[in-house]
């Protein structure tokens, strides 16, 4: 059944992704994938409670190119952490993520985040920067807008679908701590990166935005 409702989801964005969707169907899509997403998630931390071999935790890193890196770095930490992975900015080579999450979040993460992705260069080509603000700093804020209101939703989504399993909160955040084990097993060290501050004007447009985008690739935002 996980299959299955996995398979749905990416029928969904692949309708999102397509210039024809309106925002209405758009919004209509949204509904439905961000159900679905929540309950694959919470299927496959109850499958795993009995069998851990099945679903066990795991890594990648995510090279992310400019424009925008350190933005879509954030969009990627704001899929993550609401399904139940943790995120390592590092930016000495480039930036890049380092996930960790058990395999069928990671699998969810990636699903989510490079479907985003192509919704967020769609929002950004169309949205008009307004005469007084520099194009870079607007965008950059509108990237943030779009990540809070996405991350509030998947929040949201992935509460909703724990509250409707018996037993699903206990076993997800034990699920959590074997991923922070695993983290600070690979950081020691870690410290917390400090807040950015954005300077443009376009984080309600991207707020909006968010909400509007569906939540199920290629990849890449307009420069």
């Amino acid at each position: 059944m996980s299959d299955l409702l996995l398979a749905r989801v990416r029928k969904l964005l692949a309708k999102a992704e397509d210039p024809a969707c309106t925002s209405a169907e758009a919004e209509a899509f949204t509904a439905k994938a961000t159900e679905l997403i929540a309950k694959y998630g919470v299927d496959r931390a109850l499958l795993a409670a009995q069998d851990p071999a099945i679903d066990p935790v795991g890594d990648r890193i995510v090279p992310l190119d400019a424009p925008y890196a350190l933005d879509k770095a954030g969009l990627l930490a704001a899929v993550a952490v609401p399904l139940g992975c943790r995120v390592v900015r590092r930016t000495r080579d480039g930036v890049k993520v380092h996930l960790f999450g058990h395999d069928a979040d990671l699998e969810r993460v990636e699903l989510l985040f490079t479907s985003l992705l192509v919704q967020a260069a769609h929002g950004l080509a169309a949205v008009r920067v307004p005469p007084h603000e520099h194009a870079a700093a607007f965008r950059r804020s509108w990237l943030a807008g779009f990540a809070h209101a996405i991350g509030a939703r998947l929040s949201q989504a992935e509460k909703a679908a724990a509250a409707g399993a018996p037993g699903a909160e206990l076993v997800l955040v034990r699920r959590l701590g074997l991923v922070d084990q695993r983290m600070a097993e690979a950081y020691p060290r870690l410290r917390t990166a400090g807040r950015r501050r954005l300077a443009g004007g376009g984080v309600e447009h991207g707020y909006a935005a968010g909400r509007a985008a569906d939540l199920g690739g290629m990849s890449g935002l307009t420069s």
